[in-house]
């Protein structure tokens, strides 16, 4: 007859150790939250990003432009109207609609469908604004749905009526004037000084005949950013257009008619265009939608999706967009994050993995009298490691499973998938550790253990094999990232190589600590102090298990080293592309033939934030005698604009060099090297600014080859005195943080300001850019508050050791004094050499990875549009170094303080209980 337990295995394990429970369930709690919040948070920027790529582009890059033209004068009247009458148009457009695959959608309601004219047609009323003798330009369209997105602020709505069909007898061909109604934006009726009723005349039609547009209304448009509007500015805005000389000649404008008045433009050319605008919407779009998109995309533009918008629109149907060109611009960005961001993941995924083994180590080394006395009583390894098993369970799942849970309610809107694997692999970790070890370490029933010291520890073979193993692995990584760098996408081996050589470094110091160990301890054995060779002689003591915290600190280190010096190469990279655009804390500049007064000067100078403003007159247009191309000339003023330079970094040079000059002499200035070049040596050169308004005579004495006032361009430097009548065009401002809102206010409208503050976080304004970045800062954290843990859980290991020795020794008469310095100084050796070796491998790790870890696209949202060279390559940063390694060390001899004031204030005879562990 069976009996049941009195007291089962695991509700009798946890009441015994609630506070050991507690501590493993937090630490499975946090690390399964991190676990899980990784991939998601990966998820989110990701998909962020693709759809921040979509939306921020101009509606010409990312809107698909389908258009047709019908058939010419051969066709008849009858047909071309039918072909172009509103309901055709519209029913195309939703066939349109219809015809994309997913996952690529089209928001209708921001895409426009309508009938023009292929080429801009000329305006001939003078009372039209020009700013040359040629007049204005008008874009002929229809628009649907105008009314939804614009709103009448005078007028009417246009109507068109038909024209009367010419009698039978009557001359075939267009009519020699079209009468339509149309409308303009405010913005239009402003530049072009329209007015509700006036009468715009276009000439110059395919057809040789005549238009005149009454403009019935004007309308303001309700989003002029919306891609109805954005697809053409010149829709809401007009824009000036420069000719073939580069001077500005004229306006460029748009007159919308109604939707009715499209088969009317049949008159004014053989083949009308007919459009239809759809815009992407990106509500929905993922990052592995990617390819699928990219194919869809292509089959619109030559696939079988083309094929079937043939079949309802028309063969003479083309689509064109670059959209493909924006998705493949965000895979690339991508491919240049996600192996850096890894890195971030491997190295704070392996400390944390190390340790919650540590946690498992801890447990065992306090239970391992428990779990011999089981198999010297005949527990069997299985059934031993399964109560383990089953005890931990009960504490990690549950942790785990809501680690998880507040990973998916913090982090909503990614995939679930990967989070819920991650969550599991670290219960799973959690609930392995312990008893993998334990039966390991008690294979064989055993009365007693051999002393497994540090010092007297032999590895074994297969541990070498082992260790070897992890040697070629890392060899192999490094290689491989040295050939093919982190271009060609993410590769585990080789995001994972910092690591892995941080685990070679670790393995390697464990084979070398014993010798120190012994140095230190034989000449300390000859001082009359006990405390120095006690202290050696516990360091020696300590289980070789010890040295798994060892291991933990390395590859905490070494992360972060690496990262951050990633971030600190990020920051830095944006500080020098947004010093490099910019040329100053803010650049305040005017167009050609416009320049700051003397009020202005000073009132910028009173803004809040500035502390020096050095005024520059600009002459991009300036001739050299050799008849090359023009140059750029500078007149600075030489002190000020020198301190600039040498804070800058860009161009310095001595302000005395500017010196000089006059009627009777030559003024000195500094050039570019091509420019120097051809103003050659020693020779006096005329000189003359149109816009600055003066001549001087100017020598080279002095290259330089760049400077903050002008990029990517040839230059030649002035000093002011050269053209005394001038006043300034840019006004580069030195200052702590200058007010942006100050600056533009101080400016004046027509000024365009500049703020380096502004453009670094420009620089930094992408999801993916921002995601990634703090992914990456969230992992050194991370690995940061591992690395302390591994501190305090060896710390604990040995502490009731700690404790029943520093009893007895007080027994013997130690004082408190020479009782916390044995416990500090125990616990520094393998401190120290954790923070050395840190140091060390992080340095080694960054030198060795950095030449092919590109920072550029993580550093810089915008690279191409910022048009500057910065260091992207990777530098060791010595904070990241030297601030992790000191703070283990402080943080281990804290603890180990703080352990002795509290041993030393508990009466002896507590500590010395039978049954305690020695």
């Amino acid at each position: 007859m069976s009996t049941r337990a009195v007291a089962p295995w695991v509700r009798t394990r946890l009441r015994a150790a609630p506070g050991a429970a507690v501590a493993l369930a937090v630490l499975v709690l946090v690390t399964a939250f991190l676990a899980a919040a990784f991939p998601r948070a990966l998820d989110r920027y990701q998909d962020a990003g693709l759809r921040h790529r979509i939306d921020s582009s101009s509606a010409a890059q990312c809107n698909l432009r389908l258009m047709a033209a019908e058939a010419g004068l051969d066709s008849s009247p009858q047909a071309r109207e039918a072909a172009l009458a509103p309901e055709t148009m519209k029913d195309r457009f939703e066939a349109a609609l219809r015809v994309p695959e997913r996952p690529l959608r089209v928001d209708g309601a921001s895409s426009a469908y309508g009938v023009r004219l292929p080429k801009r047609s000329d305006a001939t009323d003078k009372w039209l604004s020009r700013v040359s003798p040629r007049g204005p330009q008008f874009l002929l369209t229809t628009r649907s749905e105008l009314p939804r997105h614009s709103r009448l602020v005078a007028g009417r709505a246009p109507v068109h009526t038909p024209a009367p069909d010419a009698p039978p007898e009557g001359p075939a061909g267009p009519p020699e004037v079209v009468a339509l109604e149309g409308t303009v934006t405010s913005a239009t009726a402003r530049t072009m000084r329209i007015e509700v009723g006036s009468v715009v005349h276009l000439d110059a039609l395919p057809l040789g005949g005549k238009a005149e547009v009454r403009v019935t209304g004007i309308v303001e448009p309700l989003a002029p950013k919306s891609p109805y509007w954005s697809i053409d500015t010149t829709l809401h805005t007009p824009e000036l257009v420069a000719d073939r000389i580069g001077e500005l000649s004229h306006w460029v404008g748009a007159l919308m008619l109604p939707p009715e008045a499209g088969p009317a433009l049949a008159g004014l050319t053989p083949s009308p265009e007919q459009f239809w605008d759809l815009a992407p919407d990106t509500d929905g779009l993922t990052a592995p939608d990617v390819p699928r998109l990219t194919s869809a995309v292509a089959a619109l533009e030559s696939g079988h999706s083309l094929v079937a918008l043939r079949e309802e629109i028309g063969e003479t149907l083309t689509v064109a967009s670059d959209f493909e060109g924006l998705v493949d611009a965000y895979r690339n960005a991508r491919a240049a994050v996600d192996p850096v961001v890894a890195v971030a993941a491997f190295g704070v995924g392996a400390v944390a993995g190390v340790v919650i083994l540590m946690a498992g180590a801890l447990a065992g080394a306090r239970r391992a009298a428990e779990l011999a006395l089981l198999r010297a009583r005949g527990g069997s390894l299985r059934g031993m490691a399964g109560r383990l098993c089953a005890e931990l369970a009960v504490v990690a799942v549950p942790a785990a499973a809501v680690g998880w849970l507040a990973a998916y309610l913090l982090l909503p809107g990614a995939r679930t998938a990967a989070s819920v694997l991650a969550a599991a692999a670290v219960a799973l970790v959690a609930c392995a550790g312990l008893p993998v070890r334990a039966a390991v370490a008690h294979l064989r029933p055993s009365a007693h253990s051999d002393r497994a010291d540090t010092v007297r520890a032999r590895p074994s073979r297969r541990r070498t094999v082992a260790e070897l193993t992890v040697v070629v692995l890392t060899v192999g990584a490094v290689v491989a990232l040295r050939r093919r760098g982190t271009d060609g996408g993410t590769d585990q081996l080789v995001s994972a190589a910092p690591v892995l050589v941080g685990v070679v470094a670790s393995l390697l110091l464990v084979r070398l600590y014993p010798l120190p160990l012994r140095l230190v301890a034989r000449p300390l054995a000859l001082r009359r102090g006990a405390v120095g060779f006690l202290s050696a002689a516990r360091a020696g003591r300590a289980p070789a298990t010890a040295l798994l915290p060892l291991l933990a600190l390395l590859i905490a280190l070494t992360t972060a080293a690496f990262g951050g010096s990633v971030l600190a190469g990020v920051a830095d990279s944006r500080e020098r592309a947004a010093t490099g655009e910019v040329g100053a804390d803010a650049r305040l500049q005017k167009g050609p033939g416009k320049s700051f007064d003397a009020r202005s000067l000073a009132a910028v100078r009173a803004a809040t934030g500035v502390r020096e403003v050095s005024p520059v007159g600009i002459d991009p247009w300036v001739s050299l005698p050799d008849g090359g191309d023009d140059v750029t000339l500078l007149a600075v003023d030489p002190a000020s604009y020198a301190r600039l330079a040498a804070r800058t970094g860009i161009g310095a040079f001595d302000a005395a060099a500017l010196d000089g000059g006059g009627k009777e002499r030559a003024f000195p200035v500094l050039a570019s090297p091509k420019a120097a070049q051809r103003l050659g040596r020693d020779k006096d050169v005329e000189l003359r600014s149109h816009l600055l308004g003066g001549s001087f005579t100017a020598r080279a004495v002095q290259v330089v080859r760049s400077t903050p006032a002008v990029r990517d361009t040839e230059f030649v430097m002035v000093s002011s005195a050269a053209l005394p009548g001038h006043r300034p065009t840019a006004l580069m401002v030195t200052g702590d943080g200058p007010d942006a809102t100050a600056l533009r206010a101080a400016a004046g409208p027509a000024a365009t300001v500049h703020v380096r503050a502004e453009k670094i976080a420009a620089y930094a304004d992408g999801p993916l850019q921002k995601g990634a970045g703090g992914v990456y800062a969230s992992a050194v954290a991370a690995g940061a508050g591992y690395a302390v843990l591994a501190v305090l859980l060896s710390l604990l290991q040995a502490a009731p050791e700690r404790r029943a020795l520093l009893a007895r020794l007080r027994t013997m008469g130690l004082s408190r004094r020479s009782g916390r310095r044995l416990l500090i100084f125990e616990s520094l050796p393998q401190a120290l050499l954790a923070a050395c070796g840190g140091v060390l491998v992080g340095w080694a790790a960054i030198r060795l990875l950095s030449p092919d870890i590109d920072l550029s696209t993580l550093a810089l949202a915008a690279r191409a549009q910022a048009g500057v060279t910065v260091p992207d390559a990777l530098r060791p940063d010595a904070w990241s170094l030297f601030l992790p390694a000191l703070a283990v060390v402080g943080i281990a001899v804290g603890v180990a303080a703080g352990q002795a004031w509290w041993t030393t204030r508990r009466t002896t005879t507590t500590e010395l209980r039978a049954g305690d562990a020695r």
